[in-house]
C-alpha cells in the first residue's frame, strides 16, 4: 500500500464537493503513479480528460508508462504522453500527460479546455515560468470560462498553505512518505582536478565497495558524457552497463537509463 492512499477518499471528497485541492507528499508516496487513475471514475469528470502536467519530457514518458503499466495497458490507450515532437495517444486516452511547455500552447489554442475535466500541476515545487503560467491561464479559465473544471496541484517540498490561497482558499491534504536509511561517505574534494576524473574514481571505488547499481549525479551534459569517457576507458567490473541520462538523448537511450537493470547486471 503507497502511504498516498491514505489520503485519496479525502482528496476525491475534496474535488467532488469543490473544484481546486492541493495535494502535498513527498518522493515515493505515489501521488504522481497512483492518484491520478482515481479520478477517472469519478461522476463529475463523466466522459472528459484528464491533463497532467510533468516539468520535463522525460517524466512525462515515464510517468505515463508506468500509470499505463499500473493499468495492465500499452501507453496510448487508457493513458497517453504529448511532449515536444512525439505523442501517444489515441481516441481511447483519457488521461494524457503532458510537458508544461505543451499545456500552455493548449490552454492558449483553447482557453476553456473543451473536453478537460481535470488539469493536475505535478511537481510543482519544481517551479517554472510555463508552470506558473499554465496555472495563471488554467485558474483563469476556471473563473471566467470553465466554472466545473477542477485543478489539482500536487507537490513534494512547497508550502501548500500559499498554492491554496492563489486557488481560493483550496483544501490541502498532505500525505507521508517513506524513508530508507542513508549513509554518507564524505571523499572530499580535489580543487586542481576536473570534476569527470573525481566523479570516476568515485565511481570505481563505490563500484568495489557495492554489488548495487549506482546512480551519479553531475553539473551537465558535458560532465556527464566526459566521466562517461573515463568509465568506459577504465577496467570496470564485467557486469557493470553505463547508461548517461539528459535531455537531448533520444528516447530510447532515455527509458534504458532509467529501466531496471537486466538480471545480473548492474
Amino acid at each position: 500500500m503507497l502511504p498516498v492512499e491514505e489520503v485519496l477518499p479525502s482528496l476525491l471528497e475534496a474535488l467532488g464537493a469543490g473544484t481546486s485541492a492541493v495535494l502535498v507528499a513527498p518522493p515515493g508516496a505515489g501521488k504522481s503513479t497512483l492518484a491520478p487513475l482515481r479520478f477517472l471514475d469519478t461522476p463529475w469528470l463523466a466522459d472528459r480528460k484528464i491533463l497532467m502536467l510533468e516539468p520535463r519530457r522525460l517524466a512525462a514518458r515515464a510517468v505515463a508508462a508506468r500509470l499505463a503499466a499500473n493499468l495492465g495497458e500499452a501507453v496510448g490507450a487508457t493513458v497517453g504522453f504529448r511532449v515536444r515532437m512525439e505523442s501517444r495517444v489515441s481516441a481511447a486516452t483519457r488521461l494524457e500527460v503532458v510537458t508544461e511547455g505543451v499545456f500552455t500552447r493548449r490552454i492558449l489554442s483553447d482557453p476553456g479546455l473543451e473536453g478537460v475535466g481535470l488539469v493536475i500541476f505535478d511537481e510543482f515545487h519544481e517551479r517554472s515560468l510555463d508552470a506558473d503560467l499554465g496555472l495563471a491561464l488554467a485558474r483563469d479559465a476556471q473563473s471566467v470560462l470553465r466554472p466545473d473544471l477542477r485543478i489539482l496541484v500536487m507537490s513534494a517540498t512547497l508550502d501548500g498553505a500559499a498554492v491554496a490561497d492563489l486557488l481560493g482558499g483550496a483544501p490541502v491534504l498532505s500525505s507521508e512518505g517513506r524513508a530508507w536509511p542513508v549513509e554518507t561517505r564524505y571523499l572530499g574534494r580535489d580543487p586542481g582536478a576536473q570534476v569527470e576524473d573525481q566523479a570516476a574514481r568515485a565511481v570505481r571505488r563505490a563500484l568495489s565497495e557495492t554489488s548495487s547499481s549506482l546512480l551519479v549525479f553531475l553539473p551537465g551534459q558535458a560532465e556527464i558524457r566526459r566521466t562517461e569517457e573515463r568509465l568506459a576507458s577504465a577496467a570496470l567490473p564485467p557486469d557493470v552497463d553505463l547508461a548517461p541520462l539528459y535531455g537531448a538523448l533520444d528516447p530510447a537511450a532515455q527509458d534504458r537509463a532509467i529501466a531496471p537493470a537486466p538480471p545480473g547486471r548492474r
